[in-house]
């Protein structure tokens, strides 16, 4: 599967010549970038660049901005220790999940309730298995094995790394 990071540098080519063809859905989309909010569209189609792209796809995924969402999408724990709201979604709201501050208390929950432990922003949740697999995540792929069911666990690069390509795709399917 082709990693997260190349999905979207994919997805941030296709959105530029999108731009640069004026179509209406890539302009709006850019126009939400807060360097571009106050100007005339006509001017910063001039100033347009690629990054402006890797912003606004980052932003769309739940990040600060493209070089947190790269860190994070690499499979690295952010030094920041923001991994976005990538990891909750609109279509996993309605489930009770049990939310934490504390990574360590966090990890003891996921043990005892037999879990998956998540990361938002700067918070911890325990979740399901339905919630996994709503988030367009399969329960059952050996990506969670590797991980001990912990997304933060500090083995887990790789496994973190196909999974959010996993996760990155599926988010490509929905906006097709």
């Amino acid at each position: 599967m082709i990693s997260a990071i190349e999905q979207i540098r994919n997805r941030a080519r296709r959105l530029h010549r999108c731009a640069a063809a004026h179509e209406p859905r890539a302009l709006k989309r850019l126009a939400e970038l807060p360097e571009f909010r106050n100007r005339a569209e006509a001017e910063w189609l001039e100033t347009l660049q690629r990054k402006h792209c890797f912003g606004v796809l980052a932003r769309e995924l739940g990040f600060r901005h493209w070089a947190h969402a790269k860190t994070v999408l690499s499979g690295e724990l952010p030094p920041c220790g923001d991994f976005g709201t990538l990891l909750h979604v609109r279509g996993c709201s309605g489930f009770l999940n049990q939310w934490f501050a504390d990574y360590p208390e966090a990890k003891r929950a996921r043990a005892v309730h037999d879990g998956f432990l998540l990361a938002y922003r700067t918070q911890y949740l325990v979740v399901e298995r339905d919630y996994i697999d709503t988030l367009g995540l399969e329960s059952t792929d050996l990506g969670w094995r590797e991980l001990g069911r912990d997304w933060l666990a500090p083995s887990g690069v790789a496994a973190r790394s196909r999974l959010y390509a996993t996760l990155v795709a599926r988010v490509a399917e929905v906006e097709s």
